[in-house]
């Protein structure tokens, strides 16, 4: 690289490094710098007066005085290991330079005269008075050190001396002062700890007269439970005692009834010992009884065929209710003598069976009732057809006499044919059904057994009063689900 090259801010440090040491030298190996920075000699032939100790703050600014007026001197007065450095950008020029800075000012003292002249320049007064031997009492003593290096007056190394101590000075008041903020901080931390101690205190003592209250009430409890467990184990005491009495007693009392088992289970030996012997005289006296009962059967029978002989009755192809459905008769016929012997004040499902399994058995059946009642959610129309389908079932079953009686002005046309052994009657108009069920009941002859199916506690008064046996809508609700 030309030594005329200049160079800037952006070149790298290693380029700047191999520019101002040459090629195979240690920049970091000590310079003369710290030999000697004067070169100013007694007289010639005179050995070099060592050179002081320079603080660090002094050799800094020495170096730093020397960098900024570099650039400053003719090219001809810098010295060749200076030329490159004086190229340097500002930031640089002292950090990176230093060292060969400090080699040439101990070096060549032709040199160190061509800058002390500049650095006095612009030092003005203090430059003068450096010179002069003398250091203002104001002024900075880093500053009068390094002036007093490169001017070299009367005295310098005395002035650097007391550079040196007042450097020392500072940094040992520097040290002194950040020992007493950090005592101060220690003490600050240290009342805050006796604060938040002093806190804590009365916390821990209000928490423990807390818990001595606690204690207090706890220990009453523990007197008061012991006294409950005293009482307790008391009762049980006395539980215990009472319960091995009343074992005692039930011991007692199952050796008795023990006892009297055996005397029971002898008893009923006895009794169903003679049990079997009534039950085989019952046996004979129930065939004795059966003789009498055919012979007396046999005796009805035969009066019967006579009677019916000496009438001379024909045949009859109507029955009671069919004259009451041809005539709808609204005459008022009188109650039977021995009417009210037909009559029965039960209402239990199970008799419907039993009822219709009598001979010549008549079942009438309030309609609307039993159907509202069973499938009330369907049309009447199809609660009809459901009804009378079911009571053609139990007619072909039973064999009996079936009559379903519906409300109604007039008959309604279009009803499909009623079953065989079904009658379907309307009610005329100003008539109500239940009228025509009670004239249906009066119809028929005293000894006939009627079934009226009503859940109509009038109709169920009515026709009980006439002989005949009423039973709920339910009875019949069930024999047809059955079905």
């Amino acid at each position: 690289m030309p030594l005329t090259e200049p160079y800037d801010d952006h070149s790298s440090e290693e380029e700047l490094v191999a520019a101002v040491h040459p090629v195979g030298e240690d920049p970091d190996a000590p310079g003369p710098a710290t030999a000697d920075v004067g070169g100013a000699h007694a007289g010639q032939g005179a050995p070099p007066e060592p050179e002081p100790s320079l603080p660090e703050p002094v050799r800094q600014r020495i170096v730093a005085l020397t960098a900024a007026v570099l650039p400053g001197l003719p090219a001809d007065e810098v010295p060749v290991p200076l030329r490159r450095i004086a190229k340097f950008a500002p930031n640089r020029r002292a950090r990176l330079g230093a060292p060969a800075i400090a080699a040439q000012l101990t070096a060549d003292p032709l040199f160190r005269q061509r800058v002390t002249a500049r650095v006095l320049a612009d030092a003005g007064d203090l430059g003068t008075a450096v010179v002069e031997g003398t250091a203002p009492a104001a002024a900075d003593p880093v500053e009068v050190a390094a002036l007093a290096y490169l001017a070299r007056p009367r005295g310098w190394r005395d002035l650097i001396e007391a550079s040196g101590a007042a450097v020392r000075a500072e940094a040992d008041s520097a040290v002194v002062a950040e020992l007493v903020r950090e005592a101060e901080q220690r003490a600050t931390r240290a009342e805050h700890d006796r604060a938040v101690a002093r806190v804590e205190a009365e916390k821990l003592r209000d928490e423990l007269a807390r818990v001595r209250e606690e204690l207090g009430q706890l220990r009453e409890e523990a007197r008061q439970l012991a006294r409950a467990l005293r009482e307790t184990q008391a009762r049980e005491r006395k539980a215990s005692e009472l319960l091995a009495t009343e074992r005692g007693r039930a011991a007692r009392a199952a050796a008795d009834a023990d006892a009297e088992l055996r005397r029971v289970r002898a008893r009923l030996a006895e009794a169903e010992a003679a049990a079997g012997v009534a039950r085989a005289t019952a046996k004979e006296a129930r065939s004795v009884d059966d003789a009498k009962l055919w012979l007396l059967l046999e005796t009805i029978g035969q009066a019967a065929v006579g009677l019916r002989r000496e009438l001379a009755l024909d045949p009859v192809d109507k029955l009671p209710a069919d004259f009451v459905a041809d005539a709808f008769a609204d005459q008022a016929a009188a109650t039977p003598a021995g009417a009210a012997a037909r009559a029965r004040d039960t209402d239990d499902p199970a008799r419907l069976d039993q009822l219709l399994a009598l001979p010549k058995a008549h079942l009438v059946v309030d309609g609307y009732n039993v159907t509202k009642r069973g499938f009330g959610e369907m049309s009447l129309e199809q609660q009809r057809k459901r009804l009378i389908s079911g009571l053609g079932g139990i007619a072909a079953q039973t064999g009996d006499e079936v009559t379903v009686v519906f409300d109604g002005a007039e008959r309604i046309h279009g009803l499909p044919p009623a079953p065989r052994g079904v009658r379907v009657l309307f009610s005329r108009k100003g008539e109500t059904a239940d009228e025509l069920i009670r004239r249906l009941v009066r119809a028929e002859p005293p000894g006939r057994p009627v079934v009226v199916v009503s859940s109509d506690r009038e109709v169920a008064d009515g026709v009980r009063r006439h002989g005949a046996y009423p039973l709920g809508a339910d009875s019949l609700l069930r024999r047809l689900a059955r079905s």
